[in-house]
């Protein structure tokens, strides 16, 4: 095999840096020291969501910790144990793993008893004195699978060797790796409550997280194919991946694998446009690969439902936005803050979330028989809005009885309507973030954009007041995209008073000088 096809953008699994591009993943632990932990021998934790490099960083450190001959490092996953509650089970399991790995790198194999409750401990106890006179590091990962007395039990026996840890008595340093930082974990294992100072594992040093890529990342890891390969990317290209991902790692990597491997031939030396990265894109979100899957099955999770929902309808509730199910969240991926905001951590989790809290909707609606393009190609947005009311009208309270999502169901059935309408002929951007009262809609048909500014009238709201705040938030989000934009405000009045209105008074249309307002 020729050599510049050596190395190619991984998407599944860890890294290996003889075969894929890769940045070392420990420049980005914030809050960690890694020499203190060996040097001082302490427990930590790290977490981070999924596919962002922890299992690349653990691997990767213990080759180098390995390398240096002082200690013995050793990588434990638990992944087996996912959703075990029984530590009889558990635990076994997981001292079998350490005595495959054992095997596999050919160290001494530490014996085990039958004892679930100390097993894992007199485990560990043996092996350290068997890898002695050289310290043991063990890197436990996906600590997160773990479960209820399962995890009380792991944590329980690690805390039990703590204080007599050292050369040949017990591993001098651990690490616990998941998405989670423990205090969660725990959290989850004893059925909410919080624990106390007392908790399983109150020795750990610190919870170290794993960031994204920044975007001087981005560029480093395009500039490993540039080395090789003489393939150049435009700066604009490197900026809408970085721009699109929010520096998700699994997302980059498959931005600029999709385009140098599929778009592109692997042999091209073409340079990587932005034209290449928009088409990238759009491949990746209809193709609905494991990791974007993965992030819409945690949709049916109602705390995360909650957090969601408050994002796309710009709530302001505070009370929506914190404690653990927003810190769920954040630990995995799903929202960012940003200025102190909270919104969706990038526009590819937004548009993934739209499409799938809205794809049962889109299609159930029937493809248009109205003309919804002007002679030209562009849109007739004038019919289609028009369309979209009469559509309203039939259909709203129907299908709002069905929705999970009550408070956001005016944003969601529009966007399912915009969808179905454009699919496949346009594209579509949104805009939405917790605390700022709307959504936004850009829509680019036709090399022309449209724009859609969402607001809700609550009980605490004057239809004057929402109108007025709408029209200057889209006189905004205009100018960031297009100032010539044909423009829409459409309001929803969600008051419990206008229930009982009929139709006739509920749906009206108007002009405030080039916006077009639609009350619904």
């Amino acid at each position: 095999m020729d050599e510049k096809h050596l190395h190619f953008f991984n998407t599944t699994g860890p890294c290996n840096p003889e075969r894929h591009y890769m940045l070392s993943p420990e420049e980005r632990i914030v809050g960690g020291q890694l020499s203190r932990y060996i040097k001082d021998e302490l427990y930590w934790v790290l977490h981070a969501p999924r596919q962002t490099g922890k299992t690349t960083f653990l691997q990767a450190w213990m080759r180098e910790i390995n390398a240096g001959g002082k200690h013995i490092a050793c990588y434990i996953t638990v992944e087996r144990c996912q959703g075990i509650h029984e530590p009889d089970r558990a635990i076994p399991a997981i001292c079998n793993v350490i005595k495959s790995f054992a095997r596999s790198y050919d160290l001494p194999e530490p014996e085990t008893i039958d004892d679930p409750l100390s097993a894992l401990s007199y485990t560990l106890e043996d092996w350290s004195r068997k890898i002695a006179p050289k310290p043991l590091i063990v890197l436990f990962d996906e600590v997160d699978v773990l479960v209820g007395e399962t995890l009380i039990s792991f944590l329980r026996q690690l805390r039990g060797g703590f204080a007599t840890r050292g050369v040949g008595k017990f591993p001098v340093s651990i690490a616990l790796v998941g998405m989670r930082d423990l205090k969660d974990y725990i959290t989850q294992a004893k059925d909410g409550v919080v624990p106390n100072p007392g908790s399983p594992f109150n020795i750990k040093e610190d919870s170290a997280r794993l960031t994204n890529f920044s975007e001087n990342d981005i560029a480093r890891l395009f500039a490993l194919r540039t080395e090789e390969t003489g393939q150049q990317i435009t700066p604009e290209a490197l900026k809408y991946v970085f721009e699109q991902s929010g520096g998700q790692p699994w997302i980059v990597n498959s931005l600029f694998k999709r385009t140098t491997l599929r778009i592109l031939d692997e042999d091209s030396t073409e340079t990587v446009t932005i034209e290449h990265m928009h088409e990238a894109r759009e491949q990746m979100v209809m193709a609905r690969e494991t990791h974007l899957d993965a992030l819409t099955y945690r949709l049916e999770d109602d705390r995360i439902r909650r957090v969601i929902e408050a994002i796309i309808t710009g709530s302001d509730d505070t009370t929506k936005l914190e404690g653990e199910p927003f810190r769920l969240c954040l630990d995995l991926g799903l929202v960012a803050i940003d200025d102190g905001t909270p919104i969706i951590a990038n526009p590819i989790y937004r548009e993934v979330i739209a499409r799938e809290v809205t794809s049962s909707t889109q299609l159930a609606i029937a493809k248009p028989e109205w003309k919804w393009e002007d002679d030209d190609g562009t849109l007739d947005m004038d019919a289609l809005m028009s369309e979209f009311q009469k559509f309203w009208r039939q259909n709203s309270e129907i299908w709002e009885s069905r929705s999970n999502y009550t408070e956001a169901f005016p944003h969601l059935l529009l966007m399912a309507f915009l969808q179905r309408v454009t699919n496949g002929g346009g594209h579509i951007e949104r805009e939405y973030a917790a605390g700022r009262g709307r959504m936004d809609v850009a829509i680019l048909y036709c090399k022309k954009w449209y724009i859609i500014e969402v607001k809700l009238i609550n009980y605490n709201k004057t239809p004057d007041s929402v109108k007025e705040e709408g029209l200057r938030q889209i006189a905004r989000y205009r100018d960031t995209i297009d100032p010539t934009a044909q423009s829409y405000l459409v309001i929803f009045d969600r008051r419990e008073q206008s229930k009982t209105l009929p139709w006739e008074q509920k749906i009206n249309r108007e002009k405030e000088g080039d916006i077009t307002i639609l009350w619904q």
